[in-house]
């Protein structure tokens, strides 16, 4: 199990400090450490970073960083690493010079001397529904081809699906898993590990905010079937289970309490304005009797029902309350030669009008009825409406 941590904290309008650590644990034995950087940012094309660091496992550590902007698409970082252990002092320097090559997309090439020194390419393309990266090194002990991709779905929980195959003199690793955003702050992913020699491993890891938990859970040395198929089968019935009867029932009523207290602080605001649309609405009625009767001689646009609030039609939520107002004569009211226009904006605001479900999403449910046809649309709540239209007839053939 690894943990870690890292907080910043603003000094100057150029100077920031960065304290981050990190717990890990492994078969039995484990370590932590601590780390302290100041970073100073000297120009607008610059910046440096001091590093100091230490540890139960690997002893003090002092670094320096260093970030500097070539040209408008290139730059380059340095970091030179001091690490002193009981085998001596150890030296490290790693250089990476990376270029944006299109919109999406930034080659990169470093170079790492000390430890495990090698050279590594790799190219990176980040879109909006995918990522994809493919990489080379040439190191010791470590050579390898990796091609990595990521795909994204445009869901509310940000869900994504991703693979990799990686093939060195180590051997080859291929890797699947997925992610899924299950609460405003956290972000929960599992992964499955099939390699030669390694075995089959599987990875859960959740990001909380700025922390990250990560459990690697190995199964077997061996490429067994039953174990490839747990590994992928078990986290997702888990997952399905916990997101059903835990998280949901959660989120459902952490929401819940979050609009009773905005409907509480704004209860006051909400009375007010329903009295204003009242009054509103009194004064219109002369004005909607002149419209309907001119409306009525040509056979134009009458509004018949006009419903604004919370429509509950998905039997999923059978237990929510519907919360609707009726604003069929404020509608009638904006009827111009036959035509209705409303714009991309909220309805809350419109004349006669007052939002009756504070922190909900809206609708606008209207029944019409042009050139003696009747009519019906429904429209959310920010969205531009324009009527009559051919496409809202309600069809009564048969």
């Amino acid at each position: 199990m690894h943990i870690s941590q890292s907080i910043e904290a603003p000094l100057t309008a150029t100077d920031t400090a960065i304290l981050s650590g990190s717990l890990s644990t492994q078969n039995g034995n484990g370590g932590g450490s601590i780390n302290f950087a100041l970073r100073r940012v000297t120009s607008a094309k610059g910046w440096g970073e001091l590093e100091f660091g230490a540890g139960d496992l690997q002893g003090p550590l002092l670094g320096l960083k260093l970030f500097r902007n070539l040209t408008p698409r290139c730059f380059v970082t340095t970091n030179c690493a001091l690490q002193f252990s009981s085998r001596g002092i150890r030296p490290g320097l790693t250089t990476v010079l990376a270029r944006n090559l299109d919109k999406n997309t930034v080659g990169y090439l470093q170079w790492r001397w000390g430890i495990q020194s090698a050279m590594n390419t790799s190219i990176v393309r980040d879109t909006k529904t995918s990522h994809f990266t493919v990489a080379l090194q040439l190191g010791i002990p470590h050579s390898f081809a990796l091609i990595s991709y990521q795909h994204k779905f445009q869901d509310d929980d940000q869900t994504r699906v991703k693979g990799s195959l990686k093939a060195g003199f180590f051997g080859t690793v291929v890797e699947y898993g997925a992610e899924r955003k299950i609460s405003s702050h956290s972000v929960l992913g599992a992964a499955v590990s099939i390699g030669v020699p390694q075995g089959v491993s599987l990875k859960v890891k959740l990001n909380r905010a700025s922390q990250t938990y990560f459990f690697p859970i190995h199964l077997t040395d061996q490429l067994l079937p039953s174990a490839v198929f747990y590994a992928t089968v078990g986290p997702l019935v888990v997952y399905f289970a916990m997101h059903r009867l835990v998280i949901k029932p959660y989120l459902r009523a952490q929401k819940e309490r979050e609009l009773e207290k905005q409907r509480e602080s704004t209860a006051t605001d909400i009375l007010q304005k329903k009295q204003e649309a009242e009054a509103a609405v009194r004064l219109m009625q002369e004005s909607v009797r002149r419209i309907i009767e001119a409306e009525e001689s040509r056979m134009g646009l009458i509004i018949v029902n006009a419903w604004y609030g919370k429509f509950v039609n998905d039997r999923s939520k059978k237990n929510e309350k519907v919360k609707v107002i009726d604003v069929t004569v404020p509608l009638q009211c904006l009827v111009k030669d036959s035509k209705l226009i409303l714009t991309e904006a909220s309805k809350a605001g419109l004349p006669g009008f007052y939002d009756p479900c504070v922190g909900e999403e809206k609708n606008l449910k209207v029944l019409y009825q042009f050139r003696g046809v009747l009519h019906q649309v429904m429209a959310l709540d920010s969205e531009a409406l324009r009527i009559p239209k051919q496409s809202h007839r309600i069809d009564t053939d048969g």
